[in-house]
């Protein structure tokens, strides 16, 4: 099939619920590579909405996803599946956590983590009361928009789950303010990625984790999209040098494939109990072995000092061709999840980049987003600054419009 042909059935039988950027079919992917089914490539620097944390079908990955498929794709979580426990192994090796437990996506990990948070909060006799950030994304289920501080997301859902407030990211006299004596947990991004890459300073982390420690509460952070490496750290949390009572996994977790993961350290891991919670996918073998293969990827020697070092380089040449351009008001994220802030709406550069071959994104209207693999090149970098700077020649406010 063609572009054309598969465009013509995604309207005919797909409900519509995504608005496309740009009328691409892709059929196949390569590292940081996609081709489309008209045979045109480009440089993939949205990376599958930070999925592709490895690039497109990485070898050990597939290699892994193949092996498991001829053995065992899924169990019932009445049993015991041997990938799934050497995953949560992994996992609690590499971080805070006591336990893990295992669902599908990034929504369904905020939806335990809510559920975990509640249950503690009622049996500790703190009550069922969230602090969520504005600016936020954690989801599309109805808990999960309740607690996205984005009216945008919420329209036309109403009534929302009760007991949330929101608060302000960098403002944590905001989140004392917000709390009552009903509240078990602040919950949030520390680089806002969907809400326009705003990052969270060290100041403002160290002082929300001794606010949580001093007033007996949960601090729960949303890793769906800066975990995995995303950041040049396993956790994003590492650059603070914080230690949190949840997390929540998904996107680059599973090298492609969908699976979502809750950490939970030693004061909730315990707390739920069988009946609690559960998800009838959340690490069935395939998934699991996908996932362990992209973590001992992630995790092996030079692999993340890699990554670190070409984030460094892609900083800087961003930040040199911001310069350049006074529409430009500031370059931030960090490691390979990047926001270029302009000061009217980006969609233009959007479609100017996938029709010169380079695949980006946006974090709201005026937010260039770039998210690429981890695996990327330096002469890889180099053609998408390229491409991204031809893009801009002649871009205007007023063009923007347009």
């Amino acid at each position: 099939m063609n572009s054309e042909e598969i465009i013509e059935l995604n309207h005919k039988f797909v409900i519509d619920t995504y608005g496309k950027q740009r009328s691409l079919a892709l059929v196949r992917g390569n590292g940081s590579r996609v081709q489309d089914a008209d045979g045109k490539t480009y440089l993939d620097f949205l990376s599958g909405l930070a999925v592709n944390g490895l690039g497109h079908c990485h070898p050990k990955v597939v290699e892994a996803i193949t092996n498991q498929a001829k053995t065992l794709i899924h169990v019932s979580n009445l049993y015991y599946n041997e990938p799934q426990v050497k995953l949560a192994e992994r996992l609690v090796k590499h971080s805070f956590a006591a336990k893990c437990f295992f669902c599908n996506s990034g929504a369904e990990a905020n939806e335990a983590a809510i559920k975990l948070a509640r249950k503690w909060g009622h049996t500790s006799g703190n009550g069922p009361g969230i602090i969520t950030l504005r600016n936020s994304f954690h989801g599309r289920t109805i808990a999960t928009i309740t607690a996205t501080g984005q009216e945008k997301f919420q329209r036309n859902f109403h009534p929302l789950l009760e007991s949330f407030k929101y608060a302000s990211l960098n403002d944590l006299k905001s989140i004392e303010e917000a709390l009552d004596e009903g509240t078990c947990g602040v919950l949030l991004e520390l680089i806002q990625a969907e809400g326009g890459v705003n990052v969270a300073t060290r100041e403002f982390a160290q002082g929300l984790r001794k606010l949580c420690a001093e007033r007996n509460l949960l601090l729960i952070l949303d890793e769906v999209q800066t975990g995995m490496g995303r950041t040049g750290r396993l956790f994003a949390y590492e650059h603070y040098d914080i230690e949190p009572d949840i997390v929540t996994l998904a996107k680059s977790l599973g090298g492609g494939v969908p699976i979502g993961a809750m950490l939970a350290g030693p004061k909730v891991a315990d707390v739920f109990q069988p009946g609690d919670h559960a998800s009838t996918f959340g690490g069935n073998p395939l998934a699991s072995a996908a996932a362990l293969a992209a973590i001992e990827v992630i995790t092996s020697a030079g692999f993340l000092e890699n990554a670190r070092e070409l984030s460094r380089y892609l900083f800087e040449r961003l930040r040199k061709v911001a310069d350049k351009h006074a529409f430009i008001k500031e370059v931030r994220g960090a490691g390979m999840l990047i926001g270029i802030e302009f000061s009217s709406a980006v969609k233009k550069v959007v479609g100017d980049c996938a029709d010169r071959g380079l695949i980006v994104g946006t974090a709201g209207e005026n937010v260039l987003r770039l998210l690429p693999p981890l695996t990327t090149t330096r002469s890889e970098i180099d053609e998408a600054l390229g491409i991204i700077e031809a893009a801009l020649e002649g871009f205007t406010d007023e063009s923007a419009q347009t």
